[in-house]
């Protein structure tokens, strides 16, 4: 089983930047996704959700109106689109299964000036 993000870096605030998330390994359609971010020092956060058939997201309240989580279930592929960046964005961005079972990614790291 693997969870690979990739499509972080640095980037200014006010930009975008688009995370995926590659899953292998698993029946990846019976599985809800979900993007955690994590700064250093703080506690793993819930940033966003999709449900197994991408029919249903959710979003914390501190990135609602700006990411945009969606998947593609025939690419085994879980994206985060990120607009509007704030500094406060900056952390480990990382990729979470779950379903019969949760998987871990190991993270993408966002930063910014």
């Amino acid at each position: 089983v693997q969870l690979v993000e990739s499509g972080g870096g640095l980037v200014q605030p006010g930009g975008s930047l688009r995370l995926s998330c590659a899953a292998s390994g698993f029946t990846f359609s019976s599985y809800g996704m979900r993007w955690y971010r994590q700064a250093p020092g703080e506690e793993r956060e819930l940033v966003a959700s999709i449900t197994s058939n991408g029919g249903s997201t959710g979003y914390a309240d501190s990135v609602k109106g700006r990411f945009t989580i969606s998947r593609d279930n025939a690419k085994n592929t879980v994206y985060l689109q990120m607009n509007s960046l704030k500094p406060e964005d900056t952390a480990v961005y990382i990729c979470n299964a779950i379903g019969q079972y949760v998987y871990w990614g190991q993270g993408t790291q966002v930063k910014m000036p």
